[in-house]
């Protein structure tokens, strides 16, 4: 049921202007299990080894999460050739190729692997695929680091389509013997009309045994859309560079809410309350809770006492931590 105001203009009927009265705070928001692994991980390493800590790309898309750890001495590189023979390097969660391995084995790198585990899943459903034959299309961003690393697991044999407009033209060698697999970030709905035009062209088309979406990226749209039902406006935060966050403006969007994208409070425009009689909030998977906690401040200091928690489902996902890190813990 919608319960949001009738308003023309910003005004109630007794033409008073319309400001927030309410916030709805999604659930879940936030880290998922993979980027609180991946910060744990950089933060046990702070605590184990002596610096410079390299990591190689951002370690999670966000840009509060990195300054944290620049601020704490960590280094945060484009590639490996910027790390010194014999350093310490993190991979990202994002995954990376088997040449990037290659690369690190070659510099003897000292490495501890984030790599998100669905990530991982990801890169071996591709050489899985690629074993048996069969032609493979991936469903993502092009440019993304997650969709490099899977593409670099069997280079030059992965077709990517972003649109179902290029499902509509990708070509394989045989129609018959296709796989697909998809960026784990991926919006729900927008994968499933790129992979139901696959599904037309090719009949015979082979998924994984499971969603390659993982489960947060989809709780969080779920969740979304619930806020969206109920708010005038929904306030997403996380960094521009982060996908399943765009993902979630553009799903509360879709939903029929304003939605806008913002790093923290401070990014928030007094302009955007005008007519606004509730409010939703939710946060990317890469978004620490500290900056939902600074925007229900903001709402606080605006007079906002009505503060529900919309609650989808139940996360209890957790993964262990990389050998590397387990190996250190144990010698501790």
């Amino acid at each position: 049921m919608d319960t949001r105001p009738s308003s023309e203009n910003g005004r109630d009927n007794l033409g008073t202007p319309v400001r927030p009265q309410r916030l709805l705070l999604a659930k879940p928001r936030g880290f998922c299990a993979g980027v609180e692994r991946a910060v744990e991980v950089v933060s046990r390493a702070l605590e184990l080894f002596e610096g410079p800590i390299y990591v190689r790309k951002q370690i999670v898309h966000n840009r509060h999460v990195i300054e944290s750890f620049c601020a704490q001495g960590v280094v945060f590189v484009e590639e490996l050739d910027e790390v010194p023979d014999g350093g310490l390097v993190i991979f990202s969660a994002h995954g990376v190729s088997p040449a990037v391995r290659a690369a690190a084995r070659e510099r003897n790198l000292q490495v501890i692997d984030a790599t998100c585990p669905l990530v991982t899943k990801v890169h071996l459903e591709a050489l899985r695929f690629h074993r048996e034959g069969r032609a493979l299309i991936l469903v993502g961003h092009k440019g993304h680091e997650e969709v490099a690393g899977t593409m670099g697991e069997v280079p030059g044999h992965v077709r990517l389509v972003g649109t179902p407009e290029e499902a509509e033209r990708v070509e394989v060698p045989d129609p018959g013997r296709v796989a697909v697999l998809t960026q784990t970030t991926l919006g729900v709905d927008d994968a499933n009309t790129i992979i139901d035009v696959l599904r037309r062209r090719f009949p015979e088309l082979v998924t994984p045994p499971s969603d390659d979406i993982c489960y947060a990226t989809q709780n969080r749209q779920i969740a979304v859309k619930r806020l969206a039902e109920r708010a005038d406006l929904v306030l997403v935060l996380g960094s521009a560079n982060s996908s399943n966050s765009q993902r979630l403006r553009e799903v509360a969007v879709d939903s029929g809410a304003t939605s806008y994208l913002i790093d923290d409070a401070s990014r928030i425009e007094a302009a955007w309350l005008d007519g606004v009689e509730c409010v939703g909030v939710t946060a990317g998977a890469s978004a620490p809770e500290h900056l939902v906690e600074a925007v229900v401040d903001y709402f606080r200091a605006f007079g906002v006492s009505d503060v529900e928690e919309v609650e989808a489902m139940e996360e209890r996902v957790t993964f262990a931590p990389p050998a590397e890190l387990a190996r250190s813990r144990a010698q501790d």
